[in-house]
């Protein structure tokens, strides 16, 4: 299959979307599938996956209508002879999905990550006339979408986010700085989304009751300054680290105690699947994604992997971390429950199997309605 992913995403995010755009278009490139993906020029997303091996070109999709740029990715969906365009954004779909129609590709698809359309007539005009597909990484993004009535039962796809499992992980050693202390870690974009000002709110009760913990927290973001004031004003300055932007997290989290996602919303939170391949009980806010990941239900929040919390709810956090943290069996027992489910279901190569699959049932389809 000759496949084309686009993502118009800024030139300096870089996020779990991105993340799993270029590991699908790696893996379905080592399947032997021609695969280029598109994106800014001087792009992150371009930079990380041209390191990965994967084709890249430049189309600079800046708004819903750009005529210009429908008619340049036409011309090269024709030339490349493109079975399959996947793109990110809704600008994406508007734009390029626009020209994919023009040059007769078989297949478009968008994939959302998260919840990217609302009931706005815009997306359901887009969307049902310019896809032939969604895939999203959650059943709960797919029952969402469900409930608008736009489409039938098949058009959004479940295919979960995969990782690659390090065959060896060195602990980061924490006791060189924090001697005697338990460590509580976090990772993410800092901003609203991710909740930290909440797990800071966490850290400051704990603070009341005991000495013992500290917690860091890796990633950087506009929210920064807000954050760290928050944590001074707190007087937490010693014992809520800001470790800044972190090209690799598992060693992180093999010398952490306790991972916490502290969220307001996700699509499929992948540093708590990492957090689980690394052996680690997880404190996850209930948000989209994470009871499937983490294996309790829709109506029962315990699972074997860890404990799922309120969001919003600084107490919650707190009355977690008090649960789990003095029992070590118990955080041993989260910790390889987690790995298990990971290494079982949620691997890259599982990922990209189930992807490859769907793009074959899909472009057969459409070639036998044609």
């Amino acid at each position: 299959m000759n496949i084309l992913f686009i993502n118009s995403i800024g030139r300096n995010k870089f996020g779990g979307g991105e993340k799993w755009m270029v590991n699908a278009a790696k893996g379905l490139t080592e399947k032997g599938h021609n695969v280029v993906l598109a994106s800014k020029k001087n792009s992150k997303i371009l930079r990380y996956a041209a390191e990965k091996g994967v084709g890249t070109d430049v189309f600079e999709i800046r708004g819903d209508i750009a005529p210009f740029t429908t008619l340049k990715i036409a011309a090269w969906l024709k030339k490349h002879k493109t079975d399959i365009l996947i793109c990110n954004l809704n600008k994406d779909v508007r734009v390029a999905g626009l020209a994919a129609r023009l040059a007769g590709t078989p297949v478009v698809l968008a994939r959302h990550g998260m919840l990217l359309c609302s009931r706005k007539w815009k997306h359901k005009l887009t969307l049902t006339n310019l896809t032939d597909g969604i895939i999203t990484n959650s059943g709960t993004i797919r029952a969402a979408y469900a409930e608008y009535g736009w489409f039938d039962r098949n058009f959004v796809k479940v295919i979960y986010n995969g990782l690659d499992i390090p065959d060896h992980v060195e602990a980061h050693d924490f006791t060189q700085r924090f001697p005697g202390k338990k460590i509580i870690y976090s990772a993410g974009r800092l901003s609203d989304q991710k909740g930290f000002t909440y797990l800071i709110e966490a850290a400051a009760i704990l603070r009341t009751q005991r000495s013992d913990l500290v917690f860091a927290v890796s990633g950087e973001g506009k929210l920064e300054p807000e954050l760290k004031a928050q944590a001074k004003s707190a007087g937490l300055e010693d014992s809520f680290i800001f470790l800044g932007f972190t090209a690799d997290i598992y060693p992180l989290l093999r010398g952490c105690d306790i991972f916490v996602l502290a969220s307001l919303f996700e699509g499929m939170p992948n540093v708590v699947m990492e957090a689980m391949a690394m052996q680690k009980p997880v404190i996850a806010t209930d948000v989209n994604g994470a009871r499937e990941l983490m294996g309790a239900t829709a109506t029962d929040p315990a699972c074997a992997t860890g404990i799922i919390i309120p969001s919003k709810n600084p107490q919650a956090i707190a009355n977690a971390v008090n649960i789990l943290i003095d029992d070590p069996l118990r955080m041993a027992a989260f910790g390889k429950a987690g790995y298990e489910r990971v290494s079982r279901e949620f691997t890259i190569g599982a990922m990209v199997r189930n992807l490859e699959l769907h793009l074959q049932e899909q472009l057969e389809q459409k070639r036998g309605r044609a």
